[in-house]
């Protein structure tokens, strides 16, 4: 069964695919106004902190000036702005890449050297093993489907590229019930107040049917990956997953 994003309103099955995408897209679009003030609000300004870490755990590949480096699904470029300020000068710029027009739109203004690009992330336009890196932050639960996206990333990849996706996740624990009367139940309020009801209806909904962190691992490790590993943020409600393409793919 094909695992992927599945708005509101869509049927499930790889058949749909392109129709949970487009759905994606108009959501995406719709919310673009109002998207910064959510994340800040409905994460208790925690969001910006997930975003600095994630960017300085590839420190070591964003201080190389001629490293390729992709922020995938960018939004309006939140974590792209931290990948910048880790570039030296004169480095290659961040390429920015998101299918949301009304997202990059308000984005690029705000970039110092990124290039923003619009694009799909299931058929980028990239040539195969050119990319150092490849980030994306709360996107790739987006995707329509999991597993192809996989593979377009380690597609782009070089050899020993490192790919990393921050997304968000149910905890476990002694949290969990406290993170579900939230996020299942005051976010889409919020949400309904302040841009849209049934994108911040999608969002837990979408959280909920995301694969557990061992779930995508694995399904990376599928694609070709090799030492996949995640690291909870805040009690495990986000997550950073990080993996490389093997040295010895051709």
């Amino acid at each position: 069964m094909t695992t992927g994003a599945r708005p509101l309103g869509t049927e499930d099955g790889a058949a749909d695919e392109a129709t949970s995408s487009q759905a994606v897209k108009r959501m995406f679009d719709s919310i673009a106004p109002r998207y910064d003030l959510l994340n800040r609000v409905l994460s208790a300004n925690i969001a910006p902190v997930w975003w600095q870490r994630t960017a300085r755990a590839f420190a070591d590949i964003l201080r190389q000036p001629q490293a390729c480096v992709v922020d995938l699904c960018c939004g309006t470029g939140s974590l792209t702005l931290e990948l910048e300020k880790l570039r030296p000068a004169d480095s290659a710029p961040v390429l920015a890449i998101d299918f949301s027009h009304a997202m990059l739109a308000l984005g690029k203004p705000r970039f110092h050297h990124a290039l923003a690009i619009e694009a799909n992330a299931m058929q980028l336009p990239l040539a195969d093993n050119s990319v150092d890196l490849i980030t994306t932050a709360f996107g790739f639960r987006n995707l329509p489907n999991y597993d192809a996206a996989l593979r377009e990333l380690h597609r782009v990849l070089k050899p020993g590229a490192t790919l990393a996706i921050l997304e968000a996740n149910e905890p476990d624990g002694f949290f969990a019930p406290f993170y579900r009367l939230y996020f299942h139940h005051v976010v889409p309020r919020i949400g309904s107040l302040l841009s849209s009801r049934s994108a911040y209806a999608y969002l837990p909904a979408s959280v909920a049917r995301f694969p557990s962190p061992p779930r995508l691992l694995a399904m990376a490790r599928a694609a070709g990956f090799t030492a996949a590993a995640w690291a909870p943020y805040s009690f495990g409600i986000a997550g950073l997953y990080s993996c490389r393409k093997s040295s010895d793919t051709k």
